[in-house]
């Protein structure tokens, strides 16, 4: 069985048809930069352009950076503020023509990684986090996802922790491994403080070079695993939750 997903993200909307059989992309997947301001109409625009690539006829799922409730994006941290209180769903299907699904873009992801990944068969609590242009979380509990979870904006040392601890941050602060490893580690030892997980599965784009700072991460007690679909698991994610899985 075959389905579409679209992840936007903060830098790149990226999409391909996805085999839900096998939990992998179908086509090698296309992606388009993320419009500056990302107004709704402009990232619709790029969806479109990603969508269109493929001449796709059929669902469509798609990820949003932020809290999204019954089609509803409710924030807008990493995009333009005019996507808060918007009716995503009925903005993106009359762009595509195509009937849309639209979930946050970590939920997406972590549905994806517990099916077909690093959670699979796992069923205390466990804790996906994106590392990217901010930082995304999904958390499960017995197999079940918590929605819009957002602890990328839990304080730490008086900022939002994804200001301090995102690959954006690592970025633009031109960080060391080590420096920002010892920034992502703070942020874990909060977040285990407050969840005690049992896993923590990290993705984002970051997670393709997981060795060059997981092994540097110390005093979290709870597993730390790379994200085994790495950042095609929004994609993979999107188009599931489309098909109703």
């Amino acid at each position: 069985m075959k389905i579409f997903g679209v992840d936007i993200g903060g830098s790149g909307i990226k999409g391909a048809p996805v085999d839900l059989d096998r939990g992998e992309l179908a086509q090698e997947r296309h992606k388009v930069l993320t419009p500056h301001p990302a107004t709704p109409a402009s990232v619709a625009d790029g969806v479109a352009e990603v969508v269109g690539h493929f001449d796709w006829q059929g669902p469509v799922g798609i990820t949003f950076p932020g809290v999204v409730t019954g089609g509803i994006t409710r924030t807008a941290a990493n995009v333009d503020k005019g996507w808060i209180d918007t009716d995503a769903r009925a903005l993106l299907s009359d762009r595509i023509g195509q009937p849309v699904t639209i979930l946050n873009d970590a939920d997406a992801a972590g549905v994806a990684e517990m099916t077909f990944g690093a959670g699979r068969g796992r069923k205390g609590t466990v804790i996906m986090l994106t590392l990217g242009t901010g930082i995304g979380s999904a958390v499960f509990t017995g197999g079940q996802l918590v929605p819009n979870t957002e602890l990328g904006h839990l304080e730490l040392h008086g900022h939002d922790a994804e200001k301090r601890a995102s690959t954006k941050a690592k970025e633009d602060e031109d960080l060391s491994w080590h420096h920002w490893a010892h920034r992502v580690q703070k942020y874990l030892v909060h977040v285990e403080m407050l969840f005690s997980p049992e896993l923590f599965i990290i993705g984002g784009g970051v997670s393709r070079k997981a060795e060059k700072f997981l092994p540097l991460i110390e005093h979290v007690r709870a597993e730390m695993v790379p994200a085994e679909l790495q950042n095609n698991a929004g994609i993979v994610g999107a188009a599931m939750a489309a098909a109703g899985k």
